[in-house]
């Protein structure tokens, strides 16, 4: 399943990738209530469903973070757009199942916008 969500942004890939780093990941999402722990690239988080190993991977255009041992094996992105026109960040969410129970669905609604909110104050920030 895909979840999507965007937000207006003028912030470069490098900005962004520069701003948001493993220890400060519950500043920008309030479904992660804490960072436990971080080194390099990855780390353990506490959030919504549970405490979890999280991968920090930067990628073209952004970021994406990864849960390796998640048992639906969510990932999220957060990308800048390219239209120069209309900038925005992209906020894209999957989990590797077609179908869900509607709670959890709507948890990863509510992950994703969490998120939106947050890139909203960091490029509003900017």
């Amino acid at each position: 399943m895909e979840f999507f969500s965007h937000t207006p942004c003028a912030l470069t890939e490098a900005q962004l990738q520069t701003a948001i780093t493993g220890p400060l990941l519950a500043e920008y999402c309030a479904s992660i209530d804490r960072v436990i722990d971080w080194k390099g690239e990855s780390g353990e988080i506490y959030c919504l469903w549970g405490q979890f190993i999280v991968h920090r991977e930067v990628i073209r255009g952004g970021l994406r973070f990864t849960l390796p041992e998640c048992p639906n094996a969510l990932a999220w992105t957060l990308t800048c757009g390219t239209d120069a026109a209309s900038p925005s960040l992209q906020i894209h969410c999957t989990i590797n199942r077609s179908t869900h129970e509607p709670e959890f669905i709507e948890s990863i609604r509510m992950f994703v916008e969490d998120w939106r909110l947050g890139m909203a104050r960091l490029c509003s920030a900017a």
